[in-house]
């Protein structure tokens, strides 16, 4: 007949030798403990890391352990699906052994395998990064393929745009090349301008005040007509 309190008693003492700083009792009736895994460091020095709860059914090791993952560290809801599942066929191959240390390391080693593909996924995310930005860099130095699909459709854009270019530049035109009309011009286009000084005067009353100071008397003029070399408009510069 099989002691399992003598198996379960013989395990925990081994496994506290094995793990001494992570390995952790929480209770003793049923005896249940916690043992603390880590992945090896990765590159940037981030790591996952899981504690695993184990707690002794009577039957065991011929029946199966309980566990769970008590606390973790950078575990996605994938991981830790897979580290249960994972859990679940060890057990399932090892009934009838003791069976912890056996758990404990394949828990380790799936850690280890989680590290690598988060890493080989962020290099791979990186590599497609850099071959996008390749292709944006050649893109822009060797334009877009001409085809006659992207050609018509450019055509029609640009005649639209031309269209509405020449349209806004007659307008301009229009408005801002008007020729200036010369006195005369006005005067033909214009006919109210025939009348407008009469009207200036009708509106006035005929009562225009003139400055007789601004004229001189003309009969104080010393004017001598007869005289051949007689320059009225030289009278200015001779009284200077």
């Amino acid at each position: 007949m099989t002691d399992y309190a003598e198996e379960q008693r013989n395990e925990l003492e081994a496994i506290e030798s094995i793990y001494p700083d992570s390995f952790t009792v929480l209770s003793d009736e049923p005896t249940g403990f916690t043992i603390t895994v880590a992945s090896d460091a990765a590159e940037d020095g981030e790591n996952v890391e899981a504690t695993l709860k184990f707690t002794y059914v009577e039957k065991y090791p011929d029946e199966p352990p309980l566990w769970e993952i008590y606390a973790q560290e950078n575990l996605e809801d994938g991981d830790v699906s897979e580290v249960l599942t994972l859990l679940q066929q060890q057990a399932e191959e090892n009934l009838g052994m003791v069976m912890i240390f056996t758990l404990v390391t394949a828990v380790q080693e799936k850690l280890n395998e989680i590290v690598d593909l988060k890493k080989n996924r962020q290099e791979e995310e990186k590599r497609q990064k850099e071959l996008e930005a390749e292709e944006a860099e050649k893109v822009l130095f060797q334009g877009t393929v001409v085809t006659i699909e992207n050609f018509l459709a450019w055509k029609a854009v640009f005649e639209l745009d031309m269209m509405e270019l020449r349209r806004k530049r007659q307008k301009e035109e229009e408005q801002a090349g008007k020729p200036k009309l010369t006195g005369k011009q006005l005067f033909e286009t214009d006919h109210n301008l025939d009348t407008s000084d009469i009207q200036f005067l009708e509106d006035a009353g005929n009562n225009v005040e003139v400055d007789e100071s601004l004229f001189q008397d003309i009969e104080d003029l010393d004017l001598d007509e007869d005289d051949p070399d007689f320059d009225p408009l030289g009278m200015d510069s001779d009284e200077d």
